[in-house]
């Protein structure tokens, strides 16, 4: 039998500040992707296809920290993580360090569909995405020149310390952060996305959540799925996107308790900063934060769709 679909998304956490920055574009942006993902679930489509459709939304736009727009690392050069899940299958894919693929994201999902590994690294992945005739630029093309700026102004004050995107942004230009999206479709199957430009001024080599099962990306058709944005070192050491699927399966948490634990009791803990976007098998969201923001939104069919920034 047919259920209602849900679907969230998020272009990154940090320290975001109250009239910095006009917040029209960010949430025109936010509203595209979702309206994007949200076109696939009204069609009847799977919810891998509206994660996919969702993230790539936001790997087109400048404003966020993956695909075009994406920020520099120490040596001034991309460096660019993607990774998906399928809740129905368990199967998942990841790339790595990659520099010349126009979607990471659309390579991730290749690296799923080809089946012989899960995550794929810088040269490797590239080659997969030229075998499997997806697009491929120049470098320049993530390039713009407010993310140039920041990174300059990131070295010039702060030296070798990296920077999360909204953090960076305080420093130099607005800008906005790593992306991701959730969804469950009619069918009640479960996929989750994430892609990412890492931290601005990052050591290159460095290989974030994002890519990582567990850590920025993780579905389960029996619990959850979840996508993360903030300090990849602290979701890595955390298992954050598994941690509420491990807080819902073994402790019978529900989505909001186990979304919220997770963050404060297993990322928070450690000193992690960011937050998540989760939906559950039953098509309930949590989307909790403990930075001062996290562009986010939002939808479930028969409801209008949601966008935010703060906290309310």
């Amino acid at each position: 039998m047919s259920t209602p679909f849900a679907l969230a998304l998020h272009g990154g956490a940090g320290t975001i500040v109250r009239g910095s920055m006009d917040e029209g574009p960010y949430r025109e942006g936010l509203l595209a992707a979702l309206a994007a993902g949200q076109a696939v679930l009204s069609a009847g489509g799977s919810a891998l296809d509206a994660v996919i459709e969702a993230v790539l939304s936001l790997e087109n736009c400048a404003l966020f920290n993956a695909g075009h727009g994406a920020v520099f690392s120490a040596d001034g050069r991309h460096q660019l993580d993607a990774g998906v899940m399928d809740g129905s299958s368990l199967t998942a894919g990841g790339v790595t360090g990659v520099r010349t693929i126009r979607n990471p994201i659309l390579a991730a999902l290749e690296v799923m569909r080809d089946g012989r590994s899960v995550l794929l690294a810088a040269g490797a992945a590239e080659e997969l995405a030229r075998q499997r005739g997806l697009a491929m630029v120049d470098p320049s093309y993530f390039s713009t020149p407010a993310r140039l700026a920041q990174l300059h102004a990131v070295q010039a004050t702060l030296g070798e310390q990296a920077l999360l995107d909204h953090d960076a942004a305080a420093t130099a230009a607005d800008d906005s952060g790593t992306v991701g999206a959730v969804a469950r479709d009619r069918d009640g199957h479960l996929a989750s996305a994430t892609s990412t430009g890492g931290m601005t001024n990052k050591m290159p080599g460095r290989v974030s959540d994002s890519s990582i099962v567990g850590a920025g990306v993780y579905a389960n058709d029996a619990t959850c799925a979840v996508s993360t944005t903030g300090t990849g070192e602290h979701f890595i050491r955390s298992c954050a996107a598994y941690d509420v699927h491990a807080r819902m399966h073994y402790l019978r948490q529900d989505l909001a308790s186990a979304a919220s634990d997770s963050i404060v009791k297993s990322f928070q803990a450690i000193g992690g900063r960011g937050g998540l976007v989760a939906v559950s098998r039953d098509g309930e969201l949590a989307l909790p934060f403990n930075s001062p923001g996290m562009y986010r939104a939002w939808v479930r069919e028969g409801e209008a769709a949601k966008v935010a920034i703060f906290a309310a």
